[in-house]
């Protein structure tokens, strides 16, 4: 936490603290074989008024004169953001992420055991024919009726809910070609937590022979019967009874808690032939079932398959609390998406896109540090902290006049509200205004019968 303290101490007079100032900045680039002449817009400059770009929630360029002493020329500042190469960027990024994690390693855990989460999510970028090549809309919309979509595969820290690892793909790859990226940032003994759009046996055998365990919500494909000693579909064998579960019974450990053995599948698309050679033909997979009763609510059934076989030490509620806890990572998603205006990209090239999701995460990645380091000093959880008070904190802080140097962070904490729950419904109407349905330059050609009036 002492790290975080002094980054935060250090940002109300240089926005670019966080990064170790703006000699480590440029040297980074240098590492990176970038090569600038002496000017006002170098690297560290550049990357400075941008990450005071996103912080103000990706605000127009023509509204940083507004935030900085420095004069700022709309044209030379995107030519110089231009310039600054998508390697060099991501190192930085990769940076402050390191030293996110070796901050929080003195942070609370799960049981003494570090949980991530994972999950995808999406943005949507200018509808530029490069960046449809690269990252192509939903087939199901018409050409020039949409926006280009890049999926996003997340890893975060369940406790403190920074980004450890981001891996941009287009909509139609699936995750699990992409997880090799996020396995090669946990380490043994870690946790890994998601829902069941990542649970299947090739993942859970990855993710035993990194010796790291798995939480995941199951499969609404896979069967799970929880009657001892019954029956299971035995490997090709071609006829089954319907319904019967894969699955081979091992033993009871409790009511709706079972230790079962999955069979290896089929080789997947995305899988090579020597990758799938080293799986082995069975894993050890912990079942188990709970539901959910709450009052005007109706009753969910909620079925985990985990890797933590001991009942002893990790009992059936408290892996059902656990996984109540992944919800943070939608949360912490639509603050990057709604809060900070990430929804919808602005730049207009693919180096443009990539080196603007950097920000996002850079600047994420601060607001999460100051919301860690105020849970510290003020005793509470640090997702019960204000995300927007946080981001509101660190812009008062990098916008001139700068205020007085504070010796603590004291933000807004939000009451704890266990099983909140409210419908997905918005109360302010939409225009009524037609969708579009055909690309608009058609809507201003004039119709066949259509009178041309002067």
């Amino acid at each position: 936490m002492a790290i975080i303290a002094s980054t935060l101490a250090r940002i109300k007079s240089d926005p670019l603290a966080c990064l170790g100032g703006a000699e480590r900045v440029n040297q980074l680039f240098a590492e990176a074989g970038h090569i600038w002449r002496e000017c006002v817009w170098d690297p560290a400059t550049t990357l400075g008024m941008f990450l005071l770009q996103v912080l103000h929630k990706n605000t127009a360029i023509s509204a940083l004169r507004f935030l900085t002493d420095l004069k700022v020329n709309e044209s030379t500042y995107c030519e110089a953001r231009m310039r600054l190469p998508v390697k060099a960027v991501a190192k930085v990024v990769e940076g402050l992420c390191g030293d996110c994690c070796r901050c929080t390693q003195g942070a609370r855990s799960w049981l003494g055991r570090r949980v991530f989460v994972a999950d995808a999510t999406s943005a949507l970028t200018p509808d530029e024919p490069v960046l449809q090549d690269l990252w192509p809309q939903p087939s199901a919309q018409k050409i020039g009726c949409g926006f280009p979509v890049i999926k996003l595969l997340g890893m975060l820290d369940l406790i403190t809910g920074m980004i450890v690892h981001l891996t941009m793909m287009c909509m139609n790859v699936h995750e699990f070609s992409q997880v090799a990226g996020l396995h090669g940032m946990l380490k043994a003994g870690d946790v890994l937590l998601a829902d069941r759009g990542l649970c299947s046996f090739m993942h859970v055998a990855m993710l035993l022979k990194s010796s790291v365990d798995a939480v995941f919500r199951m499969h609404q494909r896979q069967i799970a019967d929880f009657t001892p000693n019954r029956p299971h579909r035995e490997k090709g064998r071609k006829f089954s009874k319907r319904g019967m579960p894969n699955s081979r019974f091992v033993r009871r450990l409790g009511h709706e808690d079972q230790v079962v053995e999955w069979p290896r599948p089929n080789k997947p698309d995305w899988m090579s032939e020597a990758d799938y050679a080293l799986m082995p033909e069975w894993v050890a997979v912990r079942e188990l079932r709970y539901r959910i009763v709450m009052r005007g609510r109706r009753t969910r059934v909620v079925i985990i398959a985990t890797t933590l076989l001991d009942p002893m030490r990790y009992s059936k509620q408290q892996i059902a609390n656990l996984y109540g806890m992944r919800w943070e990572v939608e949360t912490n998603f639509r603050h990057l998406k709604t809060t900070m205006k990430m929804e919808h990209l602005k730049c207009h090239t693919a180096d443009g896109v990539i080196k603007e999701l950097l920000m996002f995460v850079l600047v994420y990645n601060l607001i999460r540090a100051a919301m860690t380091f105020a849970g510290e000093l003020q005793g509470v959880d640090p997702n019960r902290v204000s995300f927007i008070d946080a981001a509101r904190w660190l812009c008062a802080q990098c916008t001139p006049p700068k205020k007085k140097p504070l010796t603590g962070v004291d933000l807004v904490v939000n009451p704890a509200r266990p099983g909140r729950w409210n419908p997905r419904v918005i109360k302010q109407r939409m225009k009524p205004y037609d969708l579009m349905n055909r690309p608009r330059h058609e809507y201003t050609e004039p119709m066949a019968e259509q009178e041309i009036t002067n």
